[in-house]
């Protein structure tokens, strides 16, 4: 796979854990990478964005029930992503992806997709 997540596991609330996403050069070269979750039952959804601005400068994007727990970063020239995961709840448990596509990279825009991470919190 061209998007290969690491770092997931079973931690305690309160815990932290950091993913990892090996994306090769697809950092450099797509606009936009993220991470997305899914829990058993529920619909895939976007947990935080990265975007590449000018001058080599990013942005970033959280949704409401991470903000503040959990960042997103990117290193280009190792070509991974990686998402810090603090304060961790039972309710962060899913399989946690990897995804590379365009602004604003939502669902529909994501080209490529990582194979999964699952994270367990109890």
């Amino acid at each position: 796979g061209q998007l290969v997540e690491s770092g997931g596991g079973s931690v305690q609330t309160g815990g932290s854990v950091r993913l990892s996403c090996a994306a090769h050069r697809f950092t450099a070269i797509f606009n936009c990478m993220a991470w997305f979750r899914q829990a058993p039952g529920k619909e895939r959804e976007g947990v935080a964005y990265i975007y590449n601005g000018a001058r080599g400068l990013t942005s970033a994007i959280y949704a409401d029930s991470v903000k503040g727990r959990f960042t997103i970063s990117r290193d280009n020239d190792k070509g991974t992503l990686y998402l810090q995961m603090n304060s961790l709840k039972p309710e962060d448990t899913a399989m946690y992806y990897c995804a590379a596509g365009k602004r604003p990279c939502v669902l529909s825009y994501v080209d490529y997709w990582g194979q999964g991470t699952q994270v367990t919190v109890s």
